[in-house]
């Protein structure tokens, strides 16, 4: 560093190593230690390049949720929003990490924090980051590019110089305190974003409300940038590199000594450098891609995946003694193997419940993390390479979260980057076992075995391409994947075809042509959908909104003269029902579909007057959240007649949203109840919870509430609007 080059100039050169085991470059002499390296060592300066890193790293990850949460109902609620914002965040990162780096080789430590206060003074002018309505997408954009430029123009700069600061502030660090380790403040940038990360979901989200949220934020991003000022103060008093010369003419007397103190990192370490993070961050996003699909796209279920990975962070660089090879490699190969024979047997049935899947998914995600990022700090450099080492790493986080946000939906019809990360870091820490025994026959026994470990794996990521349950069409967009999957072909009696998203099914139909006209699945008879279109029948033809498309079985319900209009978001969905199904080609009454998000469509169109508008817009197992607003009720309204009735489809094995919808109707001034229905395989039909909101006493009166699966009249919970949304106050009991 400048630092240290500026001493070497007058003084002997020496190297001790610091608490961590890591060289570091200094110097001695016997004259009186100048003015400088007082302050260089005051106890307050360790204290404000601390606080700085803390509450940058702080900034950093609770401004990600936020923003991705103001933007999640503009894109129909899909996990792969999160995923491209994660895309995003990760890229910036890694232009923050290579301007932090170009200035530490090109400027004087006091250049550098006068062009970063310049480039903050900048941000401070764009706050706050979260965007306004115009930036609402139409129906015919691109999700992912809309929602790259959308950040870019919010929250870009700001993000981008909060990345930089953890770097900068541990190469000024390192100058600063040459007998200290820098690499334990990256331990407390990562505590900082953990703390981020796990306030949101249990403090911030369920407090305030987005605008209180954004302003908070940019309060903080304030204090940020006088901590800034208050290092440029500081550094300002250190004598640069200048003092002997150049900055570079500095760098170079360092680099003429260090040669023999600081070995220079081969292109081994460099290719391993971003190689690990990649493998870390494939498995971050393809474990909140695979979560997200079977229960709700929420801030939570983002959160606890990113906390996994950033505690392996936290753990592994706080100090060389936490990661132990053999025992976190034997712990990640047992729970990736867990992961792998429990996806295997889904074929058949499910061994685990809903909750525990989720435990062990996160519980290999943590193991395979602290594996790739345990074997990152073994590989970690001396100080003077410390911003090329961080460079890295965030250029192979960037690699990992574009494989998971581009190249997988452009290259795979499912969810392929899950088995193929869990095959890889399974394989990784089977290596990493055998590299930790010792004995020259055990060895050679367990290289034998590599092979069929490495076979194992390929024949993992094999099986799940072809399809879980063997699929007749399958595809995979921005909104998820979905297939159409053929059962009991063999048998005539029970011979019908299935829509699946994910795991769960959205539509199934009889093969037997009598029978293919019936409404089967939650789409009965005694469903809340078919009570509501035939109580309505009564006073003549009918005209339907109906949100989610599915199979289109509730078109079954249609007569001559009725009018049924279909809000669907995922145009793959749509091509299958008119290709593999025949719902809407057996319609007797007038149909058509309309693409986009559902909310959107409706907030644009003129009043539909609908007796019925049904809701049941679910995204894997869970309705997205901005479809259950007080704001999206208004739509809803809008588009009723007076006496009309909406109904909501809340069959659910993860959240109880009864509560939540009966709320919404209060806030309406309308009626509830909640019809259950159960199920009959004889009719293919499916149990299913339904609550339906009207003004309608008549319907009410005549449609009493039937008992619940999961009983919740205790259960209130606050209105939800587009800024407020709480999803552990009705978490299912397990």
């Amino acid at each position: 560093m400048d630092w240290v080059a500026a001493g070497a100039a007058r003084n002997e050169l020496f190297h001790t190593p610091d608490e961590d085991g890591v060289g570091v470059v200094g110097y001695t002499s016997e004259m009186p230690a100048p003015e400088t390296t007082r302050v260089e060592t005051a106890r307050w300066w360790i204290v404000a390049f601390g606080v700085t890193i803390l509450l940058s790293a702080f900034l950093l990850f609770q401004v990600q949720p936020v923003v991705s949460k103001a933007i999640l109902p503009w894109f129909g609620g899909a996990p792969a929003v999160w995923t491209t914002c994660m895309l995003f965040f990760q890229t910036l990162l890694f232009g923050g990490y290579l301007y932090a780096h170009l200035l530490q080789r090109w400027l004087a430590p006091r250049h550098q924090v006068a062009v970063h206060l310049a480039l903050v003074a900048v941000a401070l002018a764009v706050l706050p980051v979260i965007p306004g309505a115009d930036w609402k997408p139409g129906a015919a954009v691109n999700p992912t590019l809309q929602i790259l430029l959308l950040l870019s123009a919010t929250v870009g700069l700001p993000y981008f110089v909060l990345s930089a600061t953890s770097p900068l502030v541990q190469a000024w660090f390192s100058g600063a305190c040459p007998g200290r380790s820098p690499y334990r403040l990256y331990a407390l940038s990562n505590a900082g974003s953990l703390a981020a990360l796990l306030s949101y979901p249990f403090f911030f989200e369920p407090m305030f409300d987005l605008p209180s949220q954004s302003a908070m934020w940019s309060g903080a991003f304030v204090l940020y940038a006088a901590l800034c000022a208050a290092l440029l103060a500081c550094v300002w008093q250190l004598r640069s590199g200048a003092a002997a010369g150049s900055p570079s003419s500095a760098t170079n007397t360092v680099g003429q000594a260090a040669p023999a103190l600081d070995p220079r990192p081969g292109w081994s370490d460099r290719l391993r450098w971003p190689a690990l993070p990649a493998c870390a961050s494939l498995m971050l996003l393809a474990a909140t891609n695979h979560v997200c699909q079977d229960v709700a796209v929420v801030p939570f279920l983002w959160v606890m995946p990113l906390s996994l990975y950033l505690l392996s962070f936290i753990i592994c660089f706080d100090h060389a003694r936490w990661y132990v090879r053999p025992l976190w490699a034997a712990l990640a190969v047992f729970a990736l193997a867990g992961v792998a024979t429990n996806d295997f047997l889904r074929m058949f049935w499910s061994p685990l419940g809903p909750m525990a899947e989720l435990q062990l998914y996160f519980a290999a995600l943590f193991f395979a993390c602290m594996v790739c990022h345990g074997e990152l700090v073994r590989l970690k450099p001396a100080p003077l390479y410390l911003t090329e080492f961080y460079l890295l790493i965030a250029a192979g986080g960037a690699l990992g979260g574009a494989f998971v946000a581009v190249v997988a939906p452009l290259t795979f019809s499912t969810y392929l980057e899950w088995p193929i990360g869990v095959a890889v870091t399974f394989v990784l820490s089977v290596g990493l076992l055998i590299l930790s025994t010792s004995g020259r026959m055990i060895r050679l026994i367990g290289y034998a075995g590599f092979g069929f470990v490495v076979a194992v794996g390929l024949l993992y990521v094999a099986v799940w391409s072809g399809g879980l349950a063997g699929s007749l069409d399958r595809a995979r967009n921005f909104f998820g994947v979905v297939a159409v999957v053929e059962q009991h072909a063999d048998d005539p009696q029970r011979h019908e075809f299935q829509l699946q998203h994910g795991r769960i099914i959205h539509g199934r139909q009889s093969a037997d042509p009598e029978k293919r006209r019936w409404p089967t699945g939650y789409y009965g008879e005694q469903s809340g959908a078919g009570e509501a279109i035939r109580f309505c029948r009564k006073s003549g033809p009918v005209r339907v909104g109906l949100i989610g498309l599915g199979v289109g079985t509730l078109a079954a319900y249609a007569r001559p003269d009725d009018v049924f209009r279909f809000y669907e978001i995922n145009p793959e969905v749509v091509r299958m029902a008119l290709q593999r199904f025949t719902y809407l080609r057996d319609c007797r009454g007038k149909w058509d579909v309309v693409l986009g998000d559902a909310r959107l469509s409706l907030e644009a169109e003129a009043p539909q007057e609908y007796d019925v508008l049904v809701l049941d817009a679910f995204s894997g197992d869970a309705i997205p959240t901005h479809l259950l607003t007080r704001e999206a009720f208004d739509v809803y309204r809008r588009h009723l007649k007076p006496d009309g009735i909406i109904a909501v489809h809340v069959s659910n094995g993860y959240l109880r949203l009864g509560p939540v919808v009966r709320r919404l109707a209060e806030d309406c001034g309308m009626k509830s109840t909640r019809l259950c229905s159960k199920s009959d395989e004889n009719r293919l039909v499916d149990g299913s919870e339904w609550i339906v909101v009207t003004r309608n006493d008549d319907f009410i009166s005549t449609h009493p509430s039937r008992p619940p699966y999961l009983p919740d009249d205790d259960l209130h919970v606050p209105l939800w609007t587009d800024q407020y949304s709480n999803l552990f106050l009705i978490l299912a009991p397990r």
